[in-house]
């Protein structure tokens, strides 16, 4: 109570865009816009445009849709492995490998100049 005012009680609310919940972390809204935004430059980007210019799109969009709020976040082992995965599914993509070709995540990166994704949000933490 405050003021005389009666607060209603709430398990989750959002607050600049920032889902704030007793049970679930922002992570689940981050990786769906993170791949909304990955789908979009698939789509509309597909041949037409360099790797490069690509890799820098999702460079400065989905990753910062992702990495938004991540300073709160507190990873499992779980959340940790999905991050990664959602990454690599981008990164797979636009090298054109697909998991058939048994190419390594780590192969990947170093042809992509990519950073996994945990170390990034980590040190914007």
């Amino acid at each position: 109570m405050i003021n005389d005012n009666i607060i209603e009680h709430v398990t989750e609310f959002k607050y600049l865009r920032y889902r704030i919940s007793e049970y679930k972390s922002n992570l689940e809204d981050n990786l769906q816009t993170y791949n909304k935004i990955n789908g979009t430059i698939r789509r509309h980007f597909g041949k037409q445009m360099n790797k490069e210019t690509k890799l820098r799109i999702h460079n400065i969009t989905a990753k910062a849709a992702l990495k938004f709020g991540s300073e709160a976040w507190v990873l499992k082992k779980r959340e940790e492995q999905r991050l990664e995965a959602a990454q690599m599914k981008f990164l797979r993509h636009l090298l054109g490998i697909t998991k058939l070709d048994k190419e390594k995540n780590q192969c990947i990166r170093v042809k992509t100049g990519a950073q996994k994704t945990v170390k990034e949000t980590k040190q914007h933490q």
